[in-house]
Parts: structure tokens; sequence; C-alpha cells
């Protein structure tokens, strides 16, 4: 640069000479072609033109008297040219070789190796993003139950029969209580007496906080009925780890409708799977040794822990409390079963308010038919064989059958289908 005049920036040397380098090879690599193929070219139109014209032979004489051709003569000048531009080639090759080779040991630089990375924005279908939010919304209200016998080994110990111990419950409201499966806790509820089981401390309950951080909590019993397979327990937690599931209508369930387990099957806590509903109304033959109603079948995978879990329809609400399947291996073979949570909403409060459950009856004692052809009875309806002392019944004005003293009285402990006896 000059004073004052404008200034350029300059390449480093190193760089500089590079450059200058890959060009020249550029210029000899370019120009290579062409003197090859003049070389290769020469002599065939050299022989063209001695076709085309005959050479003049001129007979001349050397130093030695011997008489020599021109014709002869020209043979060594050819090839004397391709060897010397052959000679040219391989020296060009030899020059532009370490540029080249200079050029594929160049490290690449981090742009040249970087990936691209595809874009997260659209991965999720708009399937996949409901199936989220509702797995996000209602996990938390769905816990992990173990039995404290099956976590302090005493069943084992005490020979008591173990159907599960490790399963699943949901958080039933605010106030701590917590709505599972009657066989999940069989364990010590079979070493229990009824008379000891009010406020028993039989179970520890894994919750799930606003943070994603799980707390264990010990469960007291609140209430048990064995008949519809469902038990209710409660847990002194913060309220931060209280989140009631949102409780749906199972008698607006549909065939052929999507539904979602979530539960801990084999002890992995709060799994999410899919399926539809597969049939109403089914016979569930529980764990418990009950056969319940009105069950939900779905195709579901239901594993061994996946029983008391939430049973949702695509809105999250809960419409089942999962609680069998039906197989021959233990494991999931596509037909699941749940209680309605129509069911769950007649005896659950109960359970809550008194620790038992009171079904609607005639609370009376039918005899057996064979009794009835015994007494010569000929009747629609049943013989009533006892009622209990200040029952509905008894207030009926019903008579239970006795013994008079001209035999056996079924008069008026009988009623048919109009209600007359």
């Amino acid at each position: 640069s000059t004073r004052g005049g404008p200034t350029f920036p300059r390449r480093a040397p190193s760089k500089q000479k590079a450059d200058n380098n890959h060009i020249r090879a550029e210029m000899v690599v370019s120009a290579l072609p062409s003197a090859v193929m003049r070389a290769v070219a020469s002599p065939v139109a050299h022989r063209d033109r001695r076709v085309r014209r005959p050479a003049r032979k001129t007979i001349r004489c050397d130093a030695s008297g011997e008489a020599s051709s021109g014709a002869a003569r020209a043979s060594p000048g050819l090839r004397g040219r391709r060897e010397l531009l052959v000679s040219v080639a391989v020296v060009a090759v030899a020059a532009v070789s370490p540029a080249y080779a200079n050029a594929s040991l160049a490290e690449p630089t981090l742009a040249e190796v970087t990936p691209v990375i595809a874009s997260s924005s659209s991965a999720l279908t708009s399937l996949e993003q409901s199936t989220v939010a509702l797995f996000d919304k209602s996990t938390r209200s769905v816990v992990n139950v173990v039995d404290l016998t099956v976590l302090s080994g005493q069943a084992m110990k005490s020979g008591a029969v173990v159907p599960e111990g490790n399963g699943t419950g949901v958080v039933w409201d605010s106030q701590g209580h917590v709505v599972t499966n009657y066989h999940v806790l069989g364990a010590i509820l079979s070493v229990t007496p009824e008379t000891r089981r009010k406020n028993l401390e039989c179970a520890k309950v894994t919750l799930q906080g606003a943070d994603g951080l799980t707390r264990t909590f010990s469960a007291t019993l609140v209430g048990v009925e064995k008949s519809k397979d469902l038990a209710v327990l409660k847990v002194n937690a913060p309220s931060e780890f209280l989140k009631p599931a949102l409780v749906g209508d199972s008698n607006d369930v549909k065939v052929g409708q999507a539904v979602f387990a979530i539960g801990n099957p084999f002890g992995f806590d709060h799994t999410l799977t899919t399926g539809v509903v597969s049939g109403l109304n089914r016979t569930i033959y529980s764990q418990a040794g009950s056969l319940i109603a009105g069950g939900i079948q779905t195709d579901a995978a239901i594993n061994p822990g996946n029983s008391g879990g939430a049973l949702l329809d695509i809105n999250g609400r809960l419409v089942g409390i999962n609680t069998a399947i039906f197989t021959n291996t233990g494991s999931s073979a596509g037909v699941g079963f749940a209680i309605p949570i129509d069911l769950v909403k007649r005896v659950v409060p109960q359970l809550i308010e008194f620790g038992v459950v009171t079904l609607p009856g005639l609370n009376i004692v039918v005899a057996d038919p064979n009794v009835s052809k015994t007494l010569g009875v000929r009747s629609r309806g049943v013989l009533v064989q006892s009622i209990p002392s200040k029952s509905a019944a008894e207030k009926a004005g019903l008579l239970p059958t006795r013994r008079g003293l001209g035999g056996i009285v079924a008069g008026g402990g009988f009623f048919g289908g109009g209600g007359a006896p």
C-alpha cells in the first residue's frame, strides 16, 4: 500500500502459496488433455499425408558413401517427438499430484461435518398430541399401591395367597381417598379379621407431585366391598400431591370408542396403553372370587399391576376401574375388563361414609326349591325361609315359613310376582 492510498487486506503467505499451487495445477491439468491428444494424433496425420502424397525419395550419400532414404530418416523424428510429449505429461502429473494430495488431506470444516437437524415443531400428529395431552392431564390422578405384607415379605411367611399385591389406585377426591381393587390388598386382608380392619395401615401409596417428583405415604383402610372387588384407602398427603380423577359416565360408553389405561404393570409406574372398547355388559370373574355384572371389555393391554388403575375415554374422563384379564399365561392377551364407573360411583361413597356397602334387597332368606316341592308349595314366587327381626321385610308384613300345630305353615311365607302372597 502507499501512503494515503487505500489499503487492501493481504492473504497469509501460506494461504496464498497454496492458492497459487492450486491455480497452476488446474492450468496444467486443463492443458494436459489437448497436448496428449495432439501427441497421439500427429502420427496419424503424418501417415495420412503419406498416403495422399507419396513421399519423394531422394538418395543421398553420407560420409561413408552409403545411400540412405529421406523417408526413413523421418521415423526417428516422430518417435522422438512422442517420447518428448510423454515425458512432459509425466512431469506435469508429478507436479500436479502434490497439490491435489494436499487438497485431499485438508481437514473439513465444522459446517461440512455438522448434520442437518430436522425441526421438531411438527413431529407429532394431532392424534399423538391429544394422547400426550391426555396422559399429562391424567397421570397424576393414578397412584401406585403396594400391600404392606407384600412389601415386608410377611405374606410369604404366613403362607397367604398373594394374587397381586403391587397394584394401582385412583385419587378419588381432594381429601386423600384412593380407590383400588379388593384383591390388590388381598394378602393383608386375608390375615386380618374384619373386626380389626378399621383404620388399618395396610399399604404404601406413591403419588406424583406437580413437579414430577414422587413421594410415598402410608395408607389406612377406609372400607372394602369384596363382591364388587373394590376398596377405599386414605392417605394424609399434602394437597399438591392430590389430583382427583375426572369421573365420567359408563352408561355413555360405546363399543369401538377409544380408551386409555394408565397403571403400573409389573411395577413400571405410570404406564399408558391404548385400545378400544371391545364389548359391554360382560360378567367379570374377579380375582377376589366374585362375579361382577356390567363389565367393560377392552383390548388395551392390562397386565398384573394394572389392577385398580384408570380406564379413560378420549377426554380423560374415568369410565372404569381396571380389574381383570382373560389369559392362560398371566399376561395380557388383548382381553381385559374394567368395573364400570357407574357401579363404582354407587359403592365408593358408601364405603367412605360407612365403611361398608348396604346393597338393595329384600333382606330375606329364601328356601331351597326342593323344600318348596316337599311342602307342596305351588307358586311362581319363592318360599321365604326366614326374616331377620326389625328388617324392612318384617316391617312390610312378610311372614317366614314356620311350624304350626298342624305342621309347616307356608301361608304368607311366599309371594308371587304380582306382590300377592
